[in-house]
C-alpha cells in the first residue's frame, strides 16, 4: 500500500469518524429533549393527581378506633371543642401510618397536628425545624400543657446531649417529641446513630419536617440542609413522615414529593384565604424622609397602640428606620440575625409583653411568631417572593380580628431585588411579586390564589383589599408610542454604551438633568413622572424590557434593557397603528371610610382630558 493509498484511506476513516460524531450529537440532543418532554410529562401527571386528589373526606368522615381519644386530649390537653379545618384529616392520616403533607396557613394550627398525635402514639416524634428561636418557643408552650419535649442543637450541653440521647432508646420515655434543626440531621454522626437505635427498638413513631418548603430549589427560602433529610425514607422504612407548610405552589409540592420520596403521601390543603385580612398596595414615596413622615403617620395614628411588624430588605435598614422612628416619639425596636441571641429574645418578649408597639425586622424575624393581636404588618421594601409575603403578611391577625397588610412599593425596589437575584428561581419570584404590585384593579386575593393555584370565589374578600373596597373602573391605553421613546432612549445609551438606570430613563424621557441620552426630537410627556415610573413598571411586568444586573467594587446594580418581546422587532413593526400595548389605568368610583389614611394609594391619575373614558374603551394615553 503506497502513501497515497494510506492517505486516502485515513481520511475515509476521518470522514467516518465525523460522520459518527455528528450523528451523535444529534442523538444526544434529541436524547436530551425527550428527557426534558419526560420530567414535563411526570411533573404534569403529579400535578394533575395532586389537583384531582378527593381523599379528604375519608380521613375525615369514617370513624377510627383512636377518634374518641383525639378528641377528648384535643378538649382536656389543648383546651379546643373542636379541630379547625384539615386538622381532623391530618391527625387520622398520620395515625394510620400515612406520609402527609400539610399545607394550611400561617396560624392554622399545623403544630397541634403533630404534637396532638405524638401525645397518643407510642415512642417519639422527632421534629425537624429550621430555626433554635422557634423550637424554643414550641418547647415553653409544651412545657406549659405538660408535654414532654427536648431538642438538641448546636447550643445543647453535653450533659443535655447525653440525657436526649438516653431518653431516646428508653421504651418507658415521657419525652413525646424531640426538635432539631436539618443541620444538625446533617453533621451529627452520633445523633443520627441513636436515631438508628430507636427506629431498631420500634421507638420512633414519626418525623415531622416544619416548613418543608425549604427544601426545594422552587421556593422562596431554600435551605441546602433540608436536602439531606430525604435519606429519612430509606433510612426508617415504615414511619410516616408529615411535611408542613404554609406556601407552597403545585411545582413546590412536586419538588418536595420528589426530594423526600412522598409520591404516595396523602396531600392536605387547606384555603389560602385570610378572611380577616385587609391587603393594600401603596405607593412608596421616593425620598425617605417622606417614607418615615407616611410611617410615623400611621403608627401614631390609625394603629396607635396597636402591635405590629414592619419589615424591611437590609439589616442597615432596619436600623436606620428604627433610629428615625424613634425621634417621632415611637416605641420601636430593630431585630435581625446578626444581633446576639440573648439580645433577638429579649426584643422579642418585650414586644410580646407590648413594651415595643413595632418591631423592624428582616426575614429572620420569621418562623414561628405567634403574636394573637398583630394589627398590622407593613411591607417597607417589597418581599422577595409572593411565597414570603404570603407567610410574612399571614404573622397579622392570629386572633382572628381585623388586621391590614400593607405593601410599599415603588419601582427602584423591584429593581434592586432583580439586580441581587442569583437565580432563575429568584428572578421569577420576584417578577411575580412586580405583578401583584402593578395590578390596577383585580381583587388581591384573587392574585393570591392564582399564585397557589387555589381555588377562588369572587365572594371570599367582602371588600378586604383596596380594590374590592374602592370599587375601580379601568380604562386601557394604547401606550405604544411611550414604548417607542423609551425604547429609543436605550437604544441611543447603547450607542455611547452608557448603561441606563431607572432615574436615567426617567430624567431623559422627562427631560431633565443630563442630556447624554436623549435623543433628539423626543416628545415631552404630559403626565406626572409617577404615572411614567408605572409605565415603565407594567412594560417590565409584561417583559418588554428586563433588568440587566452590573457590579461595582461595592454592590451590585440594576439597569434596564431591551426585553424578549421588542429585542427583534423594528421601529416600523411597534408603530401604535400596527401594534397596540394596552394599560389599565383604574379610578375609583365610589370611596369608603374604612381607610381613611390613602396617602401613597395606587390609584393612578391621569391628566384631566383623560378622565370620564368609559371603562374598558381603548385608546391611546395622552402623554405627548
Amino acid at each position: 500500500m503506497d502513501e497515497d493509498d494510506y492517505i486516502l484511506k485515513l481520511n475515509r476513516i476521518e470522514q467516518n469518524i465525523q460522520e459518527l460524531q455528528r450523528k451523535k450529537a444529534q442523538i444526544i440532543s434529541k436524547l436530551k429533549i425527550l428527557e426534558t418532554e419526560k420530567e414535563d410529562l411526570q411533573n404534569n401527571y403529579k400535578l394533575a393527581k395532586i389537583r384531582s386528589s378527593k381523599n379528604e373526606p375519608e380521613w375525615v368522615n369514617k370513624k377510627f378506633d383512636w377518634s374518641d381519644e383525639i378528641f377528648k386530649v384535643l378538649k382536656e390537653k389543648f383546651k379546643f371543642d373542636n379541630f379547625r379545618q384539615k386538622q381532623l384529616a391530618a391527625v387520622n392520616s398520620t395515625l394510620a401510618n400515612k406520609d402527609v403533607l400539610l399545607l394550611m396557613p400561617t396560624g392554622g394550627g399545623k403544630s397541634l397536628v403533630y404534637q396532638l398525635t405524638a401525645y397518643i402514639s407510642k415512642g417519639l416524634t422527632l421534629v425537624v425545624s429550621p430555626l433554635i428561636s422557634l423550637i424554643d418557643d414550641q418547647l415553653r408552650a409544651l412545657k406549659e400543657i405538660g408535654i414532654g419535649a427536648a431538642s438538641i442543637n448546636s447550643n445543647t450541653s453535653k450533659d443535655e446531649r447525653k440525657y436526649v440521647h438516653n431518653e431516646m432508646t428508653n421504651p418507658g420515655s415521657e419525652m413525646k417529641l424531640l426538635y432539631v434543626t436539618p443541620e444538625w440531621v446533617a453533621k451529627s454522626k452520633q445523633f443520627m446513630s441513636y436515631l438508628q437505635k430507636c427506629f431498631d427498638k420500634n421507638l420512633l413513631a414519626r418525623i415531622v419536617i416544619d416548613e418543608v418548603h425549604c427544601c426545594s430549589t422552587w421556593g422562596h427560602d431554600f435551605r441546602p440542609d433540608y436536602n439531606h433529610l430525604g435519606l429519612f425514607k430509606t433510612m426508617f422504612v415504615g414511619v410516616p413522615i408529615i411535611g408542613l407548610t404554609a406556601t407552597a405552589t403545585m411545582n413546590i409540592l412536586v419538588d418536595i414529593q420528589k426530594m423526600l420520596s412522598l409520591e404516595d403521601a396523602v396531600i392536605i390543603t387547606a384555603p389560602f384565604n385570610r378572611p380577616n385580612l385587609y391587603y393594600k398596595v401603596v405607593s412608596k414615596p421616593s425620598e425617605k424622609s417622606e417614607c418615615l413622615k407616611l410611617l410615623s403617620k400611621w403608627l401614631s395614628t390609625k394603629y396607635k397602640n396597636k402591635s405590629g411588624i414592619i419589615y424591611t430588605s437590609t439589616i442597615k435598614e432596619t436600623e436606620e428606620i428604627c433610629t428615625d422612628l424613634r425621634q417621632y416619639g415611637l416605641k420601636v425596636k430593630f431585630y435581625h440575625a446578626q444581633m446576639e441571641r440573648a439580645d433577638r429574645k429579649t426584643v422579642h418578649d418585650r414586644w410580646m409583653k407590648n413594651h415595643y408597639q413595632v418591631i423592624i425586622a428582616t426575614i429572620a424575624f420569621g418562623m414561628g411568631i405567634d403574636k394573637p393581636d398583630v394589627r398590622f404588618v407593613i411591607h417597607y421594601s417589597a418581599p422577595r417572593s409572593m411565597e414570603a409575603f404570603y407567610q410574612e403578611s399571614g404573622r397579622a391577625g392570629r386572633d382572628g380580628q381585623s388586621a391590614d397588610c400593607v405593601l410599599m412599593f415603588n419601582l427602584t425596589d423591584y429593581i434592586k431585588t432583580a439586580a441581587m437575584s442569583t437565580n432563575k428561581t429568584e428572578e421569577r419570584n420576584a417578577k411575580s411579586v412586580l405583578h401583584y404590585c402593578m395590578e390596577q384593579s383585580r381583587c388581591r386575593r384573587a392574585l393570591i390564589a392564582e399564585h397557589f393555584e387555589d381555588t377562588w370565589r369572587q365572594t371570599d374578600c367582602s371588600k378586604m383589599c383596596d380594590h374590592c373596597l374602592h370599587r375601580k373602573s379601568v380604562s386601557h391605553y394604547n401606550i405604544t408610542e411611550s414604548l417607542l421613546d423609551i425604547t429609543k432612549i436605550i437604544e441611543v445609551a447603547s450607542s455611547k454604551e452608557v448603561k441606563v438606570t431607572l432615574n436615567k430613563l426617567i430624567n431623559a424621557w422627562f427631560q431633565s438633568g443630563n442630556k447624554e441620552i436623549r435623543p433628539p426630537n423626543l416628545k415631552l410627556p404630559k403626565c406626572p413622572k409617577q404615572v411614567g415610573e408605572h409605565i415603565i413598571g407594567y412594560l417590565i411586568s409584561k417583559e418588554y424590557f428586563v433588568i440587566e444586573k452590573g457590579y461595582t467594587l461595592y454592590t451590585t446594580l440594576g439597569y434596564i434593557q431591551r426585553g424578549i418581546k421588542i429585542v427583534n422587532k423594528t421601529t416600523e413593526v411597534l408603530m401604535p397603528y400596527k401594534y397596540e400595548i394596552n394599560f389599565p389605568v383604574s379610578k375609583t368610583k365610589e370611596a369608603d371610610s374604612k381607610i381613611d389614611d390613602d396617602v401613597g394609594d395606587d390609584v393612578i391619575e391621569i391628566s384631566d382630558d383623560t378622565q370620564g373614558e368609559p371603562s374598558g374603551k381603548k385608546r391611546k394615553l395622552d402623554i405627548h
